[in-house]
């Protein structure tokens, strides 16, 4: 597999929409309410659209009235990455792609207490929807 992380920032500039591309490469937020997933209620996966690495099941998904996808968990905590976050004066910690680096949004302790407690708070444009596929 290619050494996604090291990869020219030409190489993603090609491959992302502009606001993909300020969403997970240069650590960008989308405006609450506006992302094409926020309110996404199908069943399915959840992969980084930067790389396709699967990141989080519709399973865990929640609604947190914040305006972007929430989560409990992602589907394998391997997948991604937390790094401190201390920008815009606020202590956060940021959730990245560990595939390819990509900036996919913040993780929190205010989610559904009877799962993990956590909301990993995610932008649409980080994400590419894979829908299930129903076994007939």
């Amino acid at each position: 597999m290619n050494d996604l992380r090291n990869q020219p920032e030409s190489y993603w500039k090609e491959r992302l929409t502009p606001e993909q591309y300020k969403v997970c490469r240069q650590k960008g937020t989308e405006r609450a309410f506006t992302g094409a997933l926020y309110n996404n209620h199908e069943k399915g996966m959840y992969t980084c659209v930067a790389c396709g690495q699967t990141l989080f099941s519709s399973d865990t998904k929640f609604e947190s009235g914040t305006g972007w996808p929430s989560f409990d968990d992602p589907i394998n905590r391997e997948h991604v990455e937390l790094h401190e976050d201390n920008s815009f004066f606020m202590k956060r910690t940021e959730v990245l792609c560990k595939n390819c680096g990509s900036h996919l949004g913040h993780l929190f302790n205010d989610g559904p207490r009877e799962t993990t407690g956590m909301r990993y708070c995610i932008n649409s444009a980080a994400l590419q929807f894979q829908p299930q596929e129903d076994n007939k």
